[in-house]
């Protein structure tokens, strides 16, 4: 299945510690420098955002987040307001490494990095520190094929 992104902005919300704005090209362009990597990117706010663009009120509440992230007022969803122009790590950026749902669908869960788990399912994280935290398999290829059979015996459904 492929990756459906639901818009929850958490890739976003601590990426102002990584781009900067190097300058202000006008007429809502900007150079943006990547203050790991050294990279700058020409990036332009979407004609179709320039007025959620406008809108900073996000930086009251999520003061490290993207300087271009901003969610619609109506249905709360995040935007990328230059992402026809993000710049190549925004472009190559994936929330997850493996999306844990419940039986309906829902997100349960997701395996980020390595194998950090990140859940609000008490239930997950059960069997996660009873049962798969507890796998000393090195080898990445293998621990997956250990713990997805875990999950799915306990009636997840495991995306990669």
């Amino acid at each position: 299945m492929a990756f459906r992104c639901s818009q929850c902005g958490e890739c976003c919300s601590h990426m102002g510690t990584v781009h900067r704005i190097a300058a202000d090209l006008g007429e809502m362009r900007f150079l943006v420098h990547n203050e790991y990597t050294g990279e700058e990117t020409v990036v332009e706010v979407d004609s179709d955002k320039h007025v959620l663009f406008a809108d900073r009120s996000i930086f009251a509440d999520l003061p490290e987040t993207c300087f271009f992230f901003r969610r619609h007022p109506s249905d709360g969803k995040a935007y990328c307001t230059v992402h026809l122009t993000r710049p190549e790590i925004c472009r190559d950026f994936g929330c997850w490494r493996l999306l844990i749902e419940t039986r309906s669908g829902e997100r349960a869960g997701r395996v980020m990095f390595r194998r950090y788990l990140s859940t609000g399912d008490p239930l997950l994280q059960k069997i996660w520190d009873e049962h798969i935290g507890t796998l000393s398999e090195p080898d990445d290829e293998r621990w997956e094929a250990a713990m997805i059979p875990i999950l799915v015996g306990a009636g997840y459904r495991v995306i990669k």
